[in-house]
């Protein structure tokens, strides 16, 4: 077992442990926000969107400043070199799930949705609901650590399959656009952005996930 584990094993209740806690919550919600202002747009209420795209924002802040006080507490803390830079490679990994979050909500905002076909709607929130699934199975792969590490790997299998769904949503969805009969290019452009900033969401999941795996089998 590695020495980081053994150090969340003896100090679960420490300050960088609980506000990577919070980071992942927050994280998770982000992701689930952009679920719900991606459902609004598709059924064009933009206010609901809006407010969802708000709340996206406020929050990706928000998980910055935490991202930012984890690196701190880990500073001062009494960890090697090797763990505190494997601590932190984690963390900035978790917090990518969130800036691709919010990158994804830009791209949104730009899309008329009444110029997008029915069939590429129904990708979107396909997609967006694999990759909120993905962040949920990184909360508790990466929480996991803390408690029972042999279980963590399990959590982490189970976000590699959320992220192969994703790609293969991606995959079909490539193949819908490239059929669709779209008169504004810059329209296209658009939806190809929105299918891959969602694709980054699990991807960045995925990259989390390969980490956790590092500390935990890092001797």
């Amino acid at each position: 077992m590695s020495e980081l584990i053994k150090w969340f094993e003896k100090r679960r209740e420490t300050k960088a442990l609980s506000t990577i806690q919070r980071h992942l919550t927050l994280t998770t919600g982000i992701v689930a926000d952009l679920e719900n202002a991606i459902r609004a747009a598709v059924r064009k209420d933009k206010k609901e969107m809006q407010k969802c795209i708000k709340r996206v924002a406020n929050s990706e802040r928000e998980a910055d400043g935490l991202r930012r006080k984890v690196m701190d507490d880990v500073s001062k803390g009494e960890l090697s070199p090797a763990d505190r830079a494997d601590l932190m490679d984690l963390v900035k990994r978790v917090d990518m799930v969130a800036d691709w979050s919010r990158e994804s909500t830009r791209v949104l905002m730009a899309i008329p949705m009444d110029q997008v076909p029915t069939s590429i709607k129904d990708g979107f929130i396909e997609m967006v609901q694999n990759a909120k699934e993905c962040a949920i199975s990184l909360q508790k792969c990466v929480n996991k650590i803390m408690t029972k590490p042999e279980e963590a790997l399990q959590a982490a299998d189970d976000v590699e399959r959320g992220e192969e769904k994703v790609d293969d949503t991606h995959e079909k969805a490539r193949i819908l656009l490239g059929k669709a009969d779209l008169q504004n290019a810059g329209v296209t452009v658009l939806i190809s952005q929105l299918f891959e900033s969602i694709e980054m969401i699990s991807d960045s999941c995925e990259d989390a996930c390969d980490q956790v795996r590092v500390i935990i089998v890092r001797k």
